[in-house]
């Protein structure tokens, strides 16, 4: 049986363990390039035990990121300066991955601590937000976006496939493209944020051709040995759950056949008005019938924290990976933590030598 700290292989990139570190935007980028911040924020991240890291929300286009503090990866310099954060958590021990993403009606908003609202139009640090309709989110980002061309929708095609070949070149073994929260991929499945007429709107398998297409251009310039991800909000939880849910498995079916080889499953934030029912692995029921009904390995990062509520939904098959965001936060050696908590034998060699070595149960007196 398999729990938090076995090993786990997907295609041919092999996880010391089944800890991930989902991505959390820092919001710290000036042109969405890399900085120190970064730097150290990843390399510490790396450094504390867990198998996969996989780097914040990265704009494949500008009008794509969430807040000008954002990073990117729309042009060669931002992906140079990418392939240090790569290289950090590889050396670190873990494997390198990074999450691709495109804001849509959610763009151009402030960061969390200046506001989270969006940046009032006639400000210069504002940009213009596109959507497949235009239809605001509401709320405090009460912009009415521009509704996509086709010509448009090509071209943000384009803008994903020329990220992840940048992300490929920069030396990331693990890409996720991000259809979750929201967003523009999200926005474009959803009936909620969907009113198209064309072949991009009305029924639900017109909804998904976004994404699909999107998918498909991306494993063709992708490498078949390396894992393609996806995170997607697969629920709502505005009343119509089953309905949702069950849509949702079909199309993570049709991504499964075109090369989707895991999803990182979440909830669509796609409105605001929800009833989300927060809690302790609330997802992981939601997870496991996604991983059972669509027959792809899955991964959540909503509420497994706690050590043992991580270990039970690996040993569980609620999730393949466990995705734990802000308990690294607020201790970056959480693998350390974890397995002290749940008895794993010499925990400290989670860790590099340096810190094992002082930390380790086994070392002899004479090394205090």
């Amino acid at each position: 049986m398999a729990d938090l700290f076995s090993s786990y292989r997907l295609k041919d990139v092999t996880l010391r363990n089944r800890i991930a570190i989902p991505p959390m935007c820092q919001y710290m980028a000036e042109d969405g390039l890399v900085n120190d911040w970064h730097l150290a924020h990843y390399t510490s991240l790396a450094r504390g035990g867990s198998g996969l890291v996989i780097v914040e929300a990265t704009g494949v286009a500008p009008e794509g990121r969430i807040t000008p503090g954002c990073l990117g990866i729309w042009n060669d310099a931002q992906a140079e300066k990418l392939r240090e954060i790569a290289a950090a958590i590889k050396a670190a021990g873990a494997v390198p991955g990074i999450q691709i993403a495109h804001a849509g009606r959610k763009a151009s908003a402030n960061r969390p601590w200046e506001g989270d609202d969006h940046i009032p139009e006639n400000d210069p640090r504002a940009w213009p937000t596109i959507a497949p309709s235009a239809i605001a989110f509401g709320g405090d980002l009460p912009r009415v976006p521009k509704e996509m061309t086709v010509a448009d929708i090509n071209r943000v095609k384009a803008d994903f496939v020329a990220a992840a070949k940048r992300a490929l070149d920069a030396g990331f073994e693990w890409l996720e493209i991000h259809f979750a929260h929201g967003y523009l991929g999200q926005s474009f499945t959803s009936a909620h944020s969907n009113h198209r007429t064309d072949q991009y709107g009305g029924s639900f398998e017109n909804r998904s051709r976004f994404t699909i297409e999107t998918l498909e251009a991306v494993r063709a310039v992708w490498p078949e040995n390396l894992p393609l991800t996806a995170r997607f909000g697969v629920i709502e939880y505005d009343g119509k759950d089953e309905e949702t849910l069950n849509d949702s498995i079909q199309l993570v079916k049709a991504w499964k056949q075109r090369g989707l080889d895991m999803l990182s499953v979440s909830v669509g934030f796609t409105i605001p008005e929800t009833n989300i029912p927060w809690g302790p692995a609330f997802l992981g029921p939601v997870a496991q019938r996604v991983r059972n009904e669509a027959g792809i390995p899955v991964s959540s990062a909503w509420g497994f924290g706690a050590p043992s509520l991580a270990d039970n939904a690996i040993r569980q098959e609620h999730l393949d990976l466990a995705m734990i965001g802000r308990a690294h936060l607020e201790n970056p050696h959480w693998p350390y933590f974890a397995a002290k908590a749940l008895h794993q034998e010499n925990p400290a060699w989670v860790l590099p030598a340096p810190y094992a070595h002082w930390l380790s149960r086994y070392r002899s007196p004479t090394q205090e």
